[in-house]
């Protein structure tokens, strides 16, 4: 590993984020509702100054601090994934020329190709093994804490207290918002499975070991 690499790295990275914002942009499109942090977005936009952009990036960077307090593994990958997915979202929200979807199997259909497209640029992403986005380590950071609780249950209550906050402020819910719980792993497993590839097996490297070979004290 060298620092063309790790620069390579970074340019996968974005690559693979712009590909996921796109999907995340056709499921705030389809109009049915949206995923829980989502929601939670565009809720904040209501009653901010923010946009769902800057307000999905002002919550990436919470979540990150918090996942800091966690002593949570964080990587270069971490910290991008905070500061230009849901920037990169709300460009894609402001240049799309289409009409506002009114219709609730065309919003599905939109949704779930959403989904493909978040599913292949997770897969971009996480190839380059600069460790998971803030939300995913906070899940993981949450679920040590709590040993005796099941991952899927760390993961469903965390969701749930997210959407509750999104639906307070005036979020989007509906079907989609269901549909996004369920149907967004089972896409992401479908596409993982035809693209023969385990996230399980990838082993990421934090900042301190990037930062040594950016430094030349590495590999």
């Amino acid at each position: 590993m060298n620092r063309k690499m790790i620069v390579r790295e970074w340019a996968q990275i974005a690559a693979g984020l712009a590909v996921f914002a796109f999907g995340v942009h056709w499921t705030i499109y389809a109009n049915i509702g949206l995923a829980p942090w989502d929601c939670l977005g565009m809720g904040i936009s209501y009653h901010t100054f923010l946009n769902y952009g800057l307000a999905m990036t002002v919550m990436a960077v919470a979540v990150l601090l918090i996942d800091l307090l966690l002593r949570e593994r964080i990587g270069y990958g971490t910290i991008i994934d905070a500061f230009l997915t849901g920037n990169l979202v709300q460009l894609y929200n402001d240049l799309n020329p289409l009409p506002e979807n009114h219709n609730v199997w065309i919003g599905i259909a939109v949704m779930l190709m959403g989904f493909v497209f978040m599913a292949l640029g997770m897969w971009i992403y996480m190839r380059a093994a600069q460790c998971c986005g803030p939300r995913d380590s906070l899940l993981v950071g949450l679920g040590k804490r709590f040993p005796g609780v099941p991952i899927g249950v760390v993961e469903i209550i965390l969701w749930a207290v997210v959407l509750l906050f999104g639906w307070i402020l005036g979020g989007p819910v509906g079907i989609g918002t269901l549909i996004s719980t369920v149907g967004a792993g089972a896409v992401m497993q479908l596409v993982y499975s035809r693209l023969h590839f385990d996230p399980r097996g990838i082993r990421h490297r934090d900042v301190r070991e990037i930062t040594e070979v950016l430094l030349g004290k590495g590999v």
